[in-house]
Formats: C-alpha cells, structure tokens, sequence
C-alpha cells in the first residue's frame, strides 16, 4: 500500500527573478511558478527562461534538483573555475570522438569546474596548430556556457566575462 503525503504548501527553492543553471542550457532565469495540469494530475513547475537561446523551460518543482538545476556557482567555485583555467591542459590519448563525447558531457553537466577543465584542454593559444571544426565547436560552446554564469554571478555584461576568462588563459601561455 502506498501511503498519501500530506497536502503542505509548496516549498519553491528557486524564487521568481533568481538566476539558475539548467545543465544541459546554460544560465537561465526563473520567470515564474505555474500549476499545470498534466494527465488529469495538478503539477507545479518553474518558468525558466533563457534570453541567449529564445527558449522557454518548464521543469517540475519536486523534479528541479534531480533534473541538475542549480543556483548560480558561488564565489569560491567561481575563483577554483578561473584557476582551473590557468592550469595545465590535460589531453588523453584517446581517439578524438571519445574524447568529445567527455568534453559533451563535462559541458551538459552544468558543473563549472568541469565545464573550465573543457576550456582549458581545449584553448589554443596564437603559437599553437588550429583546431578542427569540431574541437573549435567544443570549444566555443565551453567558454560561452562559462562566460554566462561569469557574467550573471558577477553582474557584468558577456563580453566583460568573455575578457577575463582569456585573461585567465592567457596566464597560463606566459
């Protein structure tokens, strides 16, 4: 027999206005919480949007944590991130699609320590051979998940976080 929860009120962790992290989106905002109804069963679920993507996301609110949304990184995590970036390059010999499916999935796990490791094995810096299309791809869409939660955790424009993650980088070439 399974037992009936008691009805409580909602607890939403993630209020309207706040910033949070969806895993496989990037940085987002919660624009909401509505109650829709979905086979015949009320469920309540955050409006999230992602200005960067023209996309609009609603996750269950008992289902948020299990889905990997996240508040943004904190302080510290984003000071281990910027030192991650200055690290040395860690690239397996591995074959290439291996190692882009790590990178994949480094990238859609929200984390941003990860998420820096991707940039850092994966910047070339203006001595270094170029990259093939798909590692540039890789790339690109590494730094700008990273800029993002830069940007909406220190309260700047992409750009500004785009510069200093290169600054970042370029430390480590000197």
């Amino acid at each position: 027999m399974s037992k009936k929860q008691p009805a409580k009120a909602a607890e939403a962790k993630f209020g309207v206005g706040q910033h949070v992290v969806y895993p496989a989106h990037g940085v987002g905002q919660v624009s909401g919480v509505e109650t829709q109804e979905v086979a015949g069963m009320k469920l309540e679920v955050y409006v999230v949007s992602f200005e960067q993507d023209k996309l609009i996301l609603r996750v269950p609110t008992a289902r948020a944590e299990a889905a990997g949304m996240r508040p943004l990184a904190s302080a510290r995590i984003v000071n281990d991130a910027l030192k991650t970036l200055g690290g040395r390059a860690r690239i397996k010999r591995t074959m290439w699609s291996r190692r882009a499916q790590e990178y994949e999935a480094k990238i859609n796990s929200g984390n941003l320590i990860q998420i820096a490791e991707v940039v850092r094995d994966l910047h070339r810096a203006e001595d270094q051979p170029d990259q093939s299309y798909s590692e540039r791809q890789l790339y690109e869409s590494a730094l700008d998940r990273m800029a993002r939660e830069l940007a909406a955790v220190e309260n700047i424009e992409h750009d500004k976080a785009v510069e200093k993650l290169s600054k970042s980088l370029a430390k480590r070439a000197a």
